[in-house]
């Protein structure tokens, strides 16, 4: 069943084991970590997609209900490895400390660089008639210091991060769970890519403002590097991108230090202010932000879309779950970094309270001259460590993408021995790459640039909120009433950001949302597509069972070794297995009919990676599991054969491989422009001989067209 990277759109197989997600404190009943998991998907096919599947070696069907597998192949249970047990257990205090001080380098990067730029844009579009009074400052301080409690402290660091995927967190894997709990919902596999996708725009957008905002304080050291800035923060994004090939393992571990050292220095930085002026303790009262939303009328919401760059990055708390622990992320929040924004965001309020000149750059004024060049110097390698843990993030998702079937096969690189989350996708490297410069090109401030972010994450977490409400309903078995009561007012706040960030469209929200409608419509394609070719190529079937009796009966010419042929559904013959039959009339002495499952946990213990059933005499049928986070090797994999007394050698082993070539029917239930679309998706697809690790001597490709 190695489906050609795509997933059934439909979710889960009915008759597959299902799974529960590792049980966090005051959680659902009943779960208990290492739960047995569902397969969701079928993932990246063993045919280069330019070669699309075609006869058996399509991915599931995508019907309601589709046909039970033979009790052979049927997934048993199978255990995972919770990542929020594994980054933790064993380590003890040491090893959490310093879980967290890795999680301070990777997580809170983007949110941590946000006083560089959201109080100045905030109290921007705040101030009326060009004057910036009290009621102002105390209104947006107010606004920014409730958005980080209700925001991050209760929603994302009390509340989401405990609900993770058998550890694994993120919008695609809190999909995969709640799609599990409702039988496969469509709307949720809808509201999972559109999640996805609004990360992407919002990936884009990051390393940009970020990285421009810090090096536009060079022009407050001195003027003469104003015609500089664009270029210098384009030569640093474009040396950030190109080490990516080379991999971080080495910098990173400087991370965690940098990031200490930024937002001590911001905490510190901000005192003297607040000692000058300590009236301003008075935007701790939420009666401040209500006031001057109340009187500001359509002003106030402007600025609420602006005082929502302050939470921007509150999504990486969930989406880092997996490589931290929950623990650690909320001693590194509530321990250092909350603190510390707080402080910040309170010390730019006073200073703009007693110097209201100040608010042209208010976060590079709180330090005095001498301080400002080493303040920029720290604020940019600030940046630079966000941009790089966007850059990752973007990498993870776009490698959960492709194990869930929604983009088709990238190639993927391991850049660390070490760290098999260390990886590099050359061509998502690429694209973000060329994304960044233009948005630098074409906005060339950190100010005109706020207009264009925001919106794709206040949709990220609209939806990370809807997918939570599911979670709880239907996973922990809480009440509607109760589960409600939870997500529903933090919905309600985020569709008030989100109306805010809306009337930013047209200056530049409309960047993000373009992004995201391009990768919605790719993934929608993607999946759609694949679904026909199934489809199309069910019909041509031939039984397994059927097609290994009749070789028994009259046997072809013998060759000595053994051949591997990968398909989607093990109770169907591989095209490949059919064209050798064809074109070379022999049959191997031992052949392996494979089938990779990509499950609904981040990784598969080694002891529940493989089952191997007889067919016959000579067939047998082998099954691998993957978790989605892992890459699927198929050789190392297959040496666990020889547990079942199977001799597996490698230097024996043939891999047969359908590669297809697809064309656009005349008549087809897409249009022709998706076609198309689907088409140069197909052969943009890395391939299959590196994806699954297999060694190109070993590898047999036979060719096939299909049309859609």
């Amino acid at each position: 069943m190695v489906s050609d990277d795509r997933a059934s759109p439909d979710g889960p197989r009915p008759d597959a084991a299902a799974s529960e997600p590792a049980k966090p404190p005051e959680g659902p009943p009943g779960q208990q970590a290492g739960a047995t998991p569902v397969e969701i998907t079928t993932i990246a096919s063993p045919e280069n997609p330019a070669d699309a599947p075609a006869e058996g070696d399509a991915p599931t069907p995508p019907s309601p209900v589709p046909p039970p597998l033979p009790p052979s192949v049927v997934a048993p249970e199978v255990s995972s490895v919770s990542a929020e047990a594994g980054p933790q257990s064993g380590h003890g205090k040491a090893g959490i400390w310093t879980l967290t001080l890795g999680s301070v380098g990777v997580v809170y990067g983007d949110i941590g660089t946000s006083p560089l730029y959201a109080f100045r844009e905030a109290l921007h579009t705040a101030k009326e008639d060009g004057i910036i009074t009290p009621v102002e400052v105390y209104g947006v301080v107010s606004l920014i210091l409730w958005a980080l409690t209700l925001i991050v402290t209760l929603k994302y660091v009390a509340i989401i991060v405990r609900l993770d995927n058998n550890g694994e967190g993120g919008s695609l894997s809190l999909m995969a769970l709640a799609r599990k709990a409702t039988g496969g919902s469509f709307v949720i596999l809808v509201l999972g890519v559109l999640g996805a996708a609004l990360f992407y725009g919002d990936a884009v957008i990051t390393p940009a403002i970020s990285v421009l905002s810090a090096v536009e304080g060079l022009k407050l050291v001195t003027p003469a590097f104003s015609p500089y800035v664009v270029w210098i923060t384009i030569a640093i994004i474009v040396v950030l991108f190109l080490v990516q090939s080379h991999g971080t393992a080495r910098v990173a571990s400087f991370f965690g230090p940098i990031m200490v050292l930024f937002f001590l220095t911001i905490g510190i930085a901000a005192l003297p202010h607040i000692a000058r002026e300590p009236g301003i303790f008075l935007a701790l009262n939420p009666y401040y932000a209500v006031q001057y939303l109340a009187t500001h009328g359509h002003a106030a919401l402007i600025a609420l879309g602006a005082v929502f760059l302050a939470v921007t990055g509150a999504e990486a708390l969930f989406a880092d779950l997996g490589h931290f622990g929950r623990r650690p992320i909320q001693r590194a929040w509530l321990g250092l970094v909350f603190p510390s924004l707080m402080l910040n965001y309170l010390g730019q309020g006073a200073l703009v309270l007693h110097e209201p000149d100040a608010a042209a750059e208010p976060f590079f004024r709180m330090v005095p001259e001498w301080g400002l060049l080493p303040l920029v110097l720290l604020a940019t390698c600030a940046t630079v460590v966000a941009a790089q843990a966007n850059i990752t993030g973007a990498f993870s998702l776009s490698r959960q993408a492709v194990q869930l079937g929604l983009l088709p096969r990238l190639e993927v690189r391991h850049t660390s021995e070490e760290h098999s989350g260390q990886i590099y996708l050359p061509q998502v490297n690429t694209l973000i790459m060329i994304g960044v410069i233009i948005l630098v090109l074409a906005f060339r401030s950190s100010s005109a640039l706020a207009s264009a972010y925001g919106v794709a994450v206040t949709g990220t977490m609209l939806i990370t909120g809807m997918m939570a409400f599911i979670v709880l309903r239907h996973v922990w078995g809480w009440s509607r009433l109760r589960a409600a009561a939870t997500i529903v007012p933090f919905l309600l706040l985020e569709l008030c950001f989100l109306s805010a960030n809306l009337l930013k469209t047209f200056e530049g929200g409309y960047v993000p949302l373009a992004l995201a409608a391009v990768l919605v419509l790719v993934m929608g394609t993607w999946v759609k597509g694949t679904r026909v070719l199934f489809e199309k190529t069910r019909k041509t079937d031939v039984e397994m069972g059927e097609l290994a009796a009749m070789l028994e009966r009259s046997p072809p010419h013998r060759v000595r070794g053994t051949a591997v042929f990968l398909t989607s559904d093990p109770s169907r013959a591989p095209s490949a297995l059919l064209h050798n039959l064809k074109h070379n009339k022999v049959l191997h002495e031992r052949n392996i009919i494979l089938t990779v499952r990509s499950m609904n946990v981040p990784r598969v213990r080694s002891e529940d990676r493989l089952t191997l059933e007889q067919l016959g005499q000579s067939f047998w049928t082998v099954e691998l599991r993957f978790g989605y986070m892992e890459q699927p090797a198929i050789p190392r994999s297959l040496s666990g054969l020889r547990k079942f007394g199977f001799k597996f050698d490698i230097m024996a082993t043939s891999f047969f491989l359908s590669r297809r070539s697809i064309r656009p029917a005349l008549r087809s239930s897409m249009p022709i422009w998706q076609d198309k679309l689907f088409i140069a998706l197909a052969r943009s697809a890395s391939d299959a001989t590196d994806f699954f690790q297999i060694p190109t001597g070993r590898v047999v490709e036979v060719g096939t067209q299909v049309t859609l």
